[in-house]
């Protein structure tokens, strides 16, 4: 028996993701084989869709059933010859090997010089190095370095544990609902977009995958500013290139030069990502070795400090802090030998000139200069001062409030002496300002593909990461706090200590350590959101859920996303020309939260829903585990900064209305499907059995359909009809029946059912189509009355065409059909509209711009005639057309008074509407009315003598129907839709008896009586009086109304004796006669309309 090994087979046009639930790509091969000749593939439709009807490959063999089946297994030789064994299935399922998606497949790829593409290494990496230190190295970045000692001096250490126990909670709540779906089955490589797409389905996914893509874009720009501020700042202070002229536009000139040097680190960064993802990956280990040896110098300095604390002496000036890099001493005066001279500070402060009578700064003058300790050490008591917050406005000078000063105003040169805020703070900014520093837990779940085993590595190594940096982040807090003096924590560049990094002057054994590992730490963690972000983005797009995203999904021969990673350079500059690490923080962190919020809800709805397929291996969690998370992401994101929360929401639910609308249909067994499935059941059941009210009635229609014998919809106008009376409201059904046999016609159903739903979405119906197959047309119409619909959602009108030609058609089963189903909607007490000359009505993109709209009310429906010109008028075909009601009056009615009411009737429906009402006098029956009554009569009597006089030609074409029968569509109310098939003349050669030559003969001889009978006949007269009244009525109707739009009239009921019928159709037509579009409606015997509120 032949080996089979399972693979994925690279494809460039189709996304590693498309690996769902099963097999996608498998490569068939014998174990001698090295290079396999062929590639068979299991069925997909190119969407990431399986298709269900040959999920599993057969292999060639399979027609030798005598090797192939087990004598065991004869009982299903049908079914192994499209479904494998068990044991053929469980090989292929071990043999399954996940390749990365991402750095490692491209690194192999250059590398590859082979003709045979290697063979996939087995995942090997564990917790430790697959998940944990990827997570730490991710999570741990800019913020702790350049931020947090100001986080803590702005907040003070209560309000900042406040704030790191916020973030992390929320990440942490988010890791414990991501390691839930990241246990639920295998995860491919794809990380967070995997998991949210194929748990709250492709709008959701594409929403939050792109903002997921934002966060991580924003992000390398925020790695970038936080690398050249530390560059600027502390490593190379003179490469600035704009500098300041005075001191107030310091700010500015900083800016300018971080968008300078920015734009340069990110093209170089860019470079070296396309260039080589695999250098990015080796100095990997080196940026994870510099954040590890940072952090620990920190500590290292903190102990140290509680013996010998560094020396870093601060200068003040009464109660303020002075910029100490701007003078050398800090005192008023110096002594040099016996003179006592002023000092540099002296200078700054006062204009050149004798000390006796200076012209100095009036707070200098007042207020003594002062030293202080910078880090007093852990045991010095601080802690006390920082506990509390102290936040800034802009501009707002740096004071000590244990120092006593003269509060007096100096002089505005001054200003630039004293260490200000640079910007206003709050505990909402600095909320969004750290959250940043708690992201990077999706670390593990993106190299799922390099994991042993993924379903025990993700939630142990996440979570052990999260804990890891809570700690640390909790622990820093109270060490700053702890350590460092308040005024030095408040200032953000450090312009107190000489410029130096303020987490640096902690650090042990030198300030450098710290500024040369962040520095190391920020460049590689902008590298790899550089590296990451171009590939997520490359999935969506091969994904095919976002049409204009089609392009990036293209790249190098080797898969490298070389248009993902230009888009991503430009959204990055963006970030780069805002320049400020403080204002581009709150901007990824909206981002990264919109993508926490999802994955929480994707494991509450899961949760809550309890589909077969949720059983995640981790059982520690709880679906409202996952909503506190989802409402701490929420509120969050309007904590931190609620016009960046409205925009961010507004990109993500713009971005999912247009996947909605535009993106290709996919179907992933998503949670949305089956919330979407949960609350259709429960609204079904809370739905009332009964009729709605009148007040809440609307027409849920079943629309009856013709298809031709090529399944093209004969009759397109009846859903242009059913869309305009509709507006995308209520319960739309179309319906359309098969004749023949339901096993032989499965296939024309299948494909009937596809054409009327290509027309639907055509024609802008929203509802449900449903074909059925019967042996007769009328019996399928009547199985679609009676079945259609679901608990109260069941149709109550019925939309049927008009037999058109059935005069012509010598076989009546076309109008009697369209009569039995008259009676079945009668019967089943369902409201009716025959659209008469329909292919006459206007399509969706016809506009009437004036016209009437006329309603002839002759018998009260239950108000059916009214509501629907009311419901035509909201849709844009019909808004402007007017509604003109007419009624018709008899001898013994008051027409003046009839207008009157039938006004205020109107009036208290809120219907606008002219009221006309039509008299109607006796009058005698016109010879024409009763020439065509009996032209009626005598046709339906001779056509019943032919049917019945002819026995042998209705033997006779029937066997020719046997043999030429054709499964032919329809929906009854069309003359075609039953008739014989026409086929050439053939020669019958019969045996000629005696008997039959003398009947023959008798046959010939009766011709003329029958004729003569014929001739003779007189019409009934309740025929003449059903004639009389049809009309006249057509009369005063084209009299009125030969003008208008569409007119509506009540349709007759069908006669209660059956041998009337086809006088019913010619009635019907002798009342539509001249008229363009013209509908017939039936009321269902209920009240449709009120006039109550």
């Amino acid at each position: 028996m032949p080996h089979f090994t399972v693979v994925p087979v690279k494809d460039q046009a189709q996304s590693s993701y498309d690996s769902l639930e099963g097999i996608n790509w498998v490569d068939y091969r014998d174990t001698g084989q090295d290079c396999p000749g062929h590639q068979d593939t299991v069925s997909s439709d190119g969407h990431g869709n399986h298709k269900e009807d040959s999920p599993f490959l057969t292999t060639d063999g399979a027609g030798k059933k005598n090797d192939f089946y087990d004598r065991n297994l004869a009982l299903f030789e049908e079914e192994l010859d499209i479904r494998p064994k068990v044991s053929s299935l469980l090989s292929r399922l071990v043999s399954y090997t996940n390749i990365t998606q991402g750095a490692k497949e491209h690194e192999e790829e250059e590398s590859a010089r082979a003709s045979c593409r290697k063979a996939p290494k087995s995942p090997n990496m564990g917790t430790l190095m697959g998940v944990y230190l990827p997570c730490l190295q991710n999570i741990f970045g800019v913020i702790l370095f350049l931020r947090l000692t100001w986080i803590v001096g702005m907040a003070g250490i209560m309000q900042s544990l406040l704030i790191v126990l916020m973030c992390c909670s929320c990440t942490m709540l988010t890791a414990i609902s991501m390691s839930a779906i990241a246990t639920n089955g295998v995860v491919p490589a794809g990380g967070s977009y995997f998991m949210i797409s194929r748990s709250l389905g492709p709008e959701f996914g594409g929403a939050v995958g792109l903002c997921f893509y934002l966060g991580t874009t924003f992000a390398s720009a925020m790695y970038i500013l936080g690398a050249i501020e530390i560059f600027l700042k502390y490593l190379v202070t003179q490469a600035a290139i704009f500098h300041a002229t005075d001191p107030s536009g310091s700010d500015s000139a900083l800016l300018n030069n971080m968008r300078v040097y920015g734009t340069i680190c990110l093209s170089l960064m860019a470079v070296v990502v396309f260039v080589g993802v695999k250098y990015v990956n080796k100095l990997a280990s080196l940026f994870l070795a510099c954040v590890i040896i940072s952090i620990v110098s920190i500590y290292a300095g903190a102990i140290k400090s509680m013996t010998h604390p560094p020396e870093f002496p601060i200068c003040m000036l009464g109660n303020r802090t002075l910029v100490r890099d701007r003078f050398d001493v800090c005192s008023k005066t110096v002594t040099m030998g016996n003179r006592t001279m002023p000092s540099q500070l002296w200078d700054k402060f006062c204009v050149q000139g004798n000390m006796s009578s200076p012209q100095c700064d009036d707070y200098f003058i007042q207020n003594n200069v002062t030293e202080i300790q910078g880090i007093p050490g852990l045991g010095s008591g601080i802690v006390r001062e920082n506990m509390w917050s102290d936040y800034l406005q802009k501009g707002e000078i740096l004071e000590k409030p244990g120092i006593t000063s003269v509060d007096v105003h100096g002089a505005v040169e001054s200003y630039g002496m004293y260490v200000s805020a640079d910007i206003a703070t709050s505990f909402t900014l600095l909320v969004g300002i750290f959250f940043p520093s708690a992201t990077g837990i999706m670390a593990g779940s993106n190299r799922s593909g390099d994991l042993r085993d993924a379903q025990k590595s993700i939630p142990v190594g996440t979570i052990l990461a999260i804990t890891t940096t809570s700690l640390v982040y909790i622990s820093s807090v109270v060490l700053f706090g702890s350590c460092i003096e308040g005024v030095v924590l408040r200032d953000k560049f450090g312009d107190a200590v000489r410029k130096n990094l303020v987490v640096g002057t902690l650090s042990w054994p030198s300030p450098w350590v710290i500024v040369i590992g962040s520095f190391f730490s920020t460049i590689g963690a902008g590298l790899q959101s550089l590296t990451g972000a171009p590939r997520l983005l490359q999935a969506i797009a091969k994904d095919n859920i976002i049409p204009f995203l089609r392009v990036f999904g293209h790249g190098k021969t080797n898969g490298e996303p070389t248009w993902a990673l230009l888009l991503t350079g430009l959204i990055a500059e963006l970030g780069i020309l805002i320049a400020s690490l403080d204002m581009v923080a709150p901007i990824l962190s909206m981002f990264f939260l919109m993508c926490y919020l999802f994955v929480n809800l994707a494991c509450a709805v899961q949760t809550l829903l309890r589909t077969p397929n949720w059983r995640p291996r981790f059982k520690y969690y709880h679906w409202a585990l996952s909503f506190l998370g989802m409402s701490m992401c929420l509120a969050l994101m309007f904590i931190s900064s609620w016009y960046y929360a409205i925009v961010a929401i507004g990109i993500a639910g713009m971005i999912y209305k247009y996947i909605e609308y535009q993106g290709a249909e996919k179907e992933w067994g998503d949670g949305i499907r089956g919330l979407s499935l949960s609350a259709a059941r429960y609204a079904l059941l809370r739905l009332e059995v009964g009729p709605p009210h009148t007040k809440n009635w609307r027409p849920q229609l079943l629309v009856l359909l013709k298809l031709d014998e090529d399944l093209h919809v004969k009759y397109p106008r009846m859903l242009t009809f059913a869309s305009q009376l509709k507006a995308g409201k209520g319960l739309t059904i179309v319906g359309s029946v098969i004749q023949g046999n339901f096993l032989d016609s499965y296939g024309e159903l299948q494909a009937a059912e596809q054409t009327i739903k290509n027309m639907m979405e055509i024609e802008r119906v929203k509802g449900f189509c449903q074909v059925v197959v019967a042996t007769k047309v009328r019996e399928g119409v009547v199985h679609l009355i009676q079945s259609c619909g679901l608990g109260g959602m069941k149709h109550n009108t019925v939309v049927m065409g008009w037999p058109y030609g059935w005069r012509q058609s010598e076989d009546p089963r076309a109008w009697k059909t369209f009569i039995n189903t008259v009676r079945c909607t009668t019967a089943a007490h369902l409201a009716l509209m025959v659209p008469k000359n329909v292919s006459f009505y206007p399509s969706n993109h016809e506009r009437f711009t004036d016209g009437n709209i006329d309603v002839w009310w002759i018998v009260h429906d239950g108000g059916m005639l009214m509501l629907l010109p009311f419901l035509l008028k909201q849709h844009k075909v019909w808004r402007k057309c007017k509604m003109r009601i007419f009624t018709v009056a008899q001898m013994d009615d008051n027409s003046i008074q009839m207008k009157k009411d039938l006004a205020t009737f109107l009036y208290q429906l809120r219907i606008e509407a002219e009221v006309e009402v039509v008299e109607m006098h006796d009058s005698d029956i016109s010879a024409y009315t009763y020439e065509r009554t009996l032209m009626m009569e005598q046709r339906s009597q001779m056509l019943r003598q032919m049917r019945l006089s002819s026995t042998e030609r209705q033997r006779e074409a029937q066997l020719v129907k046997d043999r030429h029968s054709l499964v032919r569509m329809g929906s009854l109310y069309s003359d075609e839709e039953e008739e014989v098939v026409e086929t050439p003349p053939e020669t019958v050669h019969m045996t000629w008896t005696k008997e039959k030559c003398e009947a023959e003969k008798r046959k010939k001889m009766n011709a003329p009586e029958t004729f003569r009978e014929l001739m003779s006949l007189k019409p009934d007269q309740s025929n003449v009086r059903r004639m009389h009244t049809a009309v006249k009525l057509n009369e005063v109707i084209v009299n009125r109304s030969h003008d208008a739009r569409l007119v509506l009239l009540n349709m007759p009921g069908p006669p209660r004796n059956a041998e009337g019928d086809e006088n019913y159709m010619e009635f019907l037509e002798v009342l539509t006669e001249g008229l363009e579009r013209v509908m017939l409606v039936r009321g269902g015997g209920r009240e449709v309309i009120t006039i109550y509120s």
